[in-house]
């Protein structure tokens, strides 16, 4: 009977004599499909490795990894026994060999709890009906009332939860928070302040509130504000509006779970202004953010199992939010590569190779854009959208258009087209049949305003009988907050020219914008002057992604420390300068390349000092590991 590896344990490190067909492609802890070297299977998924790979048995036992719990008796039980779906084998006495050199585990443990261990005998019985799950062991170490362990542990948890991963909050950006917690506390430091430019929110970073959006939404949630002689007419008007479509005439209501119908409708006229295409209120979901609305739109396309399971095409770089919806639905990510030589362009032929190797082991249905793009900042063109949109009606893909950031257009020549707006003039049979949905928030463009949580989602070309399932998945969570789809109403719903908050809201408008476009330019002349930094011209969005050459000896440096190399390199840049930027690693990347991505949002005074410091101490790195 040959000896071969339990699938339990990540590093092939534990012993299970019994035969090799006879083991699951799928890991138990996490359910995800590692390859099994020497066993005939393939990966479901290539290239994921279990996240339950780095754990280790919290008592200390040698050479043991346990999925989260340990036994009673306080041994591992990825040593005690591994329950793999497989039949388990014991050899004659009882001898279980489960840990390296052959050690009797089962044994040890009768000698330390002999009344609370069944025998090998048993334990093979239980493992044999490969029906069992590995939190079934707490129960085997029970007696009577006793509560044992806790209930939820990282081996009972839900395994694609710890498959999620969203490096804009990562480790870096904790590591950040207790910096400046250091600071308060007086603990000395290189520098006198974190300046966190690793998220794009505005107002955190300085940025003014637009006047107009803040005085209606103060005037709805303090009404007593509307007899004051000191705020414009205008805003007092949209308030008494807004208030009269509220539950009680209060903002502290409850609101139809797609939105106020005012809101929506509101909605739906700025989007005929802005595309000269017709939009129905009932077409048009308000949410927390775009971010909710993106996930409740994945929530509907995710279905299928192994081959006919949901395949999703998004770009890399990508916002983390899309991989991280992505593990949490357990569908299968579509990686297709911008091109970043041709400053971060789309190509049609990258998205049919990711299509194509695709379908080899899932079914692509969904096709992500996200324009202008982030973290890339490039703005695609009319004709790219064109070729995009017959791509998807060729192979039967669902669109969905990231388009927070159509206010943030900078680049000369560059112009931001709604996928909507493109569909339709394209007209039958495009405009027919292709499904879409696109997505806006309040959170980005000219506003900033990110914790209100207000944005929508427009749905094109949706079954009826779908649309009604929509509806009924957005009740679940009640409504989305009411202040938020205020603000988002102030939005849509602008001062008109001869109304008086006219004039300041579009000067404070433009002002925001065009210090935007001019730190767009400065952030990307003060990279490209830095030998080993190239960066591509910012021509939206709010954020630069540059790539950086790192030595060899750094990329080593790293792997010592089991960290990605420019992960490596954004924290040494933290611990010196205080600078917090993202690696492009939490974005994706080609392989063999390092990138950061970096807000372009601080003020321009403090955004020069920050480039340049950030240029310098790239040169230092680089001459210490050279």
């Amino acid at each position: 009977m040959p000896i071969t590896h339990c699938l339990c344990c990540p590093r092939r490190q534990c012993l299970m004599p019994g035969p090799s067909t006879s083991f699951s492609a799928r890991c138990p802890r996490c359910q995800c499909s590692e390859p099994i070297p020497g066993t005939g299977f393939s990966s479901h998924r290539p290239g994921v490795r279990c996240p339950g790979a780095n754990l280790r048995c919290p008592w200390g036992v040698p050479g043991a990894h346990c999925p989260g719990r340990c036994h009673a008796s306080g041994v591992c039980v990825g040593v005690l026994v591994s329950l793999c779906l497989f039949r388990a084998h014991s050899v004659p006495g009882g001898r279980w060999f489960l840990s390296r050199g052959g050690v009797c585990v089962m044994r040890a443990l009768q000698t330390l709890r002999p009344s609370r261990m069944p025998t090998g005998r048993a334990m093979a019985m239980a493992a044999a009906t490969g029906s069992q799950q590995l939190s079934d062991l707490g129960e085997l170490g029970r007696t009577g009332g006793s509560r044992g362990g806790p209930v939820l542990t990282l081996g009972t948890m839900n395994p694609a939860i710890r498959r999620l991963e969203y490096a804009v909050r990562g480790p870096i950006v904790t590591r950040a928070l207790q910096l400046e917690q250091d600071l308060r506390q007086g603990v000395p430091k290189p520098f006198t302040e974190v300046i966190k430019a690793n998220i794009g929110d505005a107002h955190a970073m300085g940025q003014k509130p637009i006047t107009f959006l803040r005085q209606v939404t103060a005037l709805c949630l303090c009404p007593e504000l509307l007899a004051s002689p000191n705020i414009p007419e205008d805003a007092k008007a949209r308030a008494r509006r807004l208030l009269e479509a509220c539950g009680g005439h209060s903002a502290g209501a409850y609101s139809a779970s797609p939105g106020i119908e005012l809101v929506r409708g509101d909605v739906a006229k700025f989007i005929e202004r802005r595309d000269g295409i017709p939009a129905r209120a009932q077409d048009i979901f308000l949410s927390t953010g775009a971010s909710d609305a993106i996930v409740s739109i994945l929530k509907l396309l995710v279905a299928g199992e192994g081959q006919t399971r949901t395949g999703v095409l998004v770009p890399i770089p990508q916002y983390p939010l899309y991989s991280a919806a992505i593990a949490e639905l357990s569908a299968v990510q579509l990686n297709y590569y911008l091109a970043e030589d041709n400053c971060w362009a789309l190509d049609v032929a990258e998205l049919r190779r990711a299509v194509t190797e695709g379908r080899r082991h899932c079914c692509p249905r969904v096709l992500c854009i996200i324009n202008p793009g982030n973290p890339t900042g490039q703005v695609q063109s009319r004709q790219c959208i064109e070729d995009v949109i017959k791509f998807a009606y060729e192979e039967k893909l669902f669109l969905m258009a990231d388009e927070v950031y159509q206010d943030n257009i900078y680049a000369e020549g560059s112009a931001f087209h709604s996928f909507k707006k493109v569909l339709f003039e394209m007209g039958p049979p495009y405009s027919e049949v292709v499904e879409l949905a696109s997505f806006h928030s309040v959170s980005k463009g000219f506003m900033g305003e990110c914790g209100f949580r207000g944005g929508y989602v427009e749905v094109v070309n949706m079954d009826p009988e779908v649309h009604q399932q929509l509806s009924k998945l957005v009740s679940v969570r009640l409504c989305p907050p009411v202040p938020g789809q205020i603000l988002l109403d102030a939005v849509v719903d602008p001062p008109q020219p001869g109304e008086p908050s006219y004039e300041l809201f579009m000067a404070e408008k433009n002002e925001v914008l065009g210090n935007l476009a001019h730190k767009a330019r400065l952030t990307e002349e003060i990279f490209n002057r830095t030998p080993g930094i190239r960066c591509n011209p910012v021509q939206g969005a709010m954020y630069s992604f540059p790539r950086i050459h790192l030595p060899p000896r750094a990329c080593a440096a790293a792997q010592a420390q089991g960290q990605a190399p420019d992960m490596f390199f954004c924290i040494k840049l933290l611990e010196e300068t205080g600078i917090c930027v993202v690696p492009g690693s939490g974005f994706g990347q080609r392989e063999g390349t390092f990138h950061f991505r970096m807000t372009i949002l601080p003020p321009t005074e403090k955004l020069q000092v920050l480039l340049e410091k950030l240029s310098s101490f790239y040169t230092k790195f680089v001459k210490e590991f050279s």
